[in-house]
């Protein structure tokens, strides 16, 4: 990681300066660039974005990048993310392009084998071929970013991914890390495609004790602050390696501050000059599971019922590369099968189980991008209407004073008589998904009564008190996980004021009442005290 841990004074510098320049001799001498030789046209259009971005490091070393278009201004953030820590943006997409295993030997294949059955690179080509250029633009700038860091530091070597190309973007282009996907067990997987007994691992069965991890999100209203002005408190819970912080501008209007997950070119969790935005993990249930029926036949092809019908199983080949012990690469090659449910993921009690989620990447990408350009809640929901946020809470706020905690918008409706937390039959059409909630009919708390709204991982159901929407109005998938203590903690000390300042709200955020121990010690004290003396 080339990040320096102490800065000392701003520094400010236009990266068409030294910068340009050093690509230029670099490729006048014949140095190849990033393993391959860039055009000329390349070459030029990323000088072109070096000569129009200024990136001003704080005494805190954070990024404040300006460019004179959008794409210039991405250019720039990527370029700053590179010096920060280039080796966390290449292991991101080694993972999200199911490439891990090119660096990390064939004990990675399993995971990459998982993401590209959901991801196809050749489909996310054929995406980015058909994105809006606006879209395109900042996704060439993000490519050449990245790759104009690589040209003038030659002394950083890429495990894997010494190129970077437009259409990567469209692998990664949630917030989260990991994700959705993330929830087939790699153990039952291998199992599957592999041919042999492998184990469910403690981990997967959810016994191996985990740190406690989760986000909070707090919006205050104006009613409740002393100074008129609404208050969005972001308080995720990441290390100071998990994000970066950057500050991105444009003359053509971007102005946005906050974290943005290495890799990804727009703010995370942050703020505009009108608007704010908290992202906490959500508990929804918007990842099913199907049980397949297979029939095989007489000559030896696989379908699968639905319904009083027989559906073909689906098949294509996905050859991955992987690292020998020696250093070089060999592939190894996959018939991976799938029904109209999503791909086959496992096996259970003589089902082929198929795993649908949400898989939009170019809707999810614009929507991860436009929200930081949003200048109020009418403009953030018109954004949310893209509906291609799956795994995100949020808490909002903007200048005109509106608040609002909102749920993630990707939504399957479902029958509510099945328990979609385990597989359902995929033979009965009843179970199929039958498009996606609307954003009227989900779960939300806008302009709520009693001047604040939060998420703390928990529930929806006590998101903005008396004045929280109502679990009996809802089908029970819209919450898998219940309250857990930061919730009536958040409740205390919300409902203790309504003067909040921006210190007051940070102190109630770090309030160290602990709400479990006011429960639990009761009993042991009175325990403790009837024990024979």
């Amino acid at each position: 990681m080339s990040r320096p841990q102490n800065f000392g004074p701003s520094r400010r510098r236009v990266l068409g300066g030294a910068a340009g320049l050093a690509v230029a001799a670099g490729m006048s001498s014949g140095t190849a660039f990033a393993g391959a030789a860039a055009s000329s046209a390349d070459e030029a259009r990323r000088r072109g974005h070096a000569a129009r971005v200024t990136i001003t490091r704080d005494d805190w070393g954070v990024p404040h990048v300006v460019g004179e278009s959008d794409a210039d201004a991405v250019f720039g953030m990527m370029y700053a993310q590179a010096e920060d820590d280039f080796n966390r943006i290449e292991q991101n997409y080694l993972v999200a392009l199911g490439r891990l295993a090119e660096a990390e030997g064939e004990r990675a294949i399993w995971q990459d084998l998982r993401q590209r059955l959901f991801l196809d690179p050749e489909e996310l080509k054929k995406d980015y071929a058909k994105c809006p250029a606006w879209l395109r633009a900042l996704m060439r700038a993000w490519a050449d970013g990245l790759n104009h860091y690589l040209a003038t530091h030659p002394e950083v070597r890429p495990r894997v991914l010494d190129r970077f190309e437009p259409w990567m973007p469209l692998s990664f282009s949630e917030g989260s890390i990991g994700g959705d996907i993330e929830s087939v067990p790699l153990s039952q997987l291998e199992a599957f495609y592999g041919g042999r007994d492998v184990p469910v691992t403690d981990e997967e069965r959810g016994l191996v004790p985990r740190e406690p991890t989760g986000s909070n999100g707090i919006a205050i209203a104006p009613s409740h602050t002393r100074n008129g002005h609404a208050l969005l408190l972001i308080n995720p819970h990441t290390s100071f390696f998990f994000r970066a912080e950057q500050h991105v501008t444009s003359r053509e209007g971007l102005n946005v501050y906050g974290a943005a997950t290495w890799g990804q070119f727009f703010i995370y969790q942050g703020f505009n000059a009108h608007t704010g935005w908290m992202h906490t993990t959500s508990g929804v249930d918007n990842i099913d599971e199907f049980a397949e029926t297979i029939v095989t036949g007489s000559d030896g092809a696989r379908s699968y019922r639905y319904g009083d019908e027989l559906h073909p199983v689906t098949s294509k080949t996905v050859t991955l590369s992987f690292r020998t012990a020696q250093g070089g690469q060999e592939t190894r090659s996959f018939t991976t099968l799938a029904t109209h449910h999503g791909p086959i993921v496992r096996e259970a009690d003589g089902k082929w189980i198929a795993c649908a989620l949400m898989n939009k990447p170019v809707e999810a990408l614009t929507q991860s991008f436009l929200r930081t350009t949003t200048r109020d809640y009418r403009q953030y929901m018109k954004v949310a209407g893209l509906k291609a946020n799956s795994s995100n809470n949020t808490l909002f706020a903007d200048s005109k004073g509106e608040i609002a905690f909102l749920m993630p918008q990707f939504m399957p409706v479902r029958d509510d008589r099945f328990n979609y937390l385990k597989p359902v039959d995929g033979s009965d059409p009843a179970t199929d998904w039958r498009g996606t909630h609307s954003l009227d009919s989900m779960p939300r708390a806008v302009n709520p009564r009693n001047g604040w709204a939060f998420n703390t991982n928990n529930w929806p159901w006590t998101a903005a008190g008396a004045d929280s929407p109502d679990a009996a109005d809802y089908p029970r998938y819209f919450d898998r996980v219940g309250e857990n203590p930061r919730g009536p903690q958040a409740v205390r000390v919300l409902t203790a004021r309504d003067d909040f300042t921006p210190r007051t709200l940070i102190e109630a955020a770090f309030d160290p009442y602990l709400t479990a121990f006011a429960r639990l010690l009761p009993g042991l004290v009175a325990a403790w005290d009837q024990l024979p003396r």
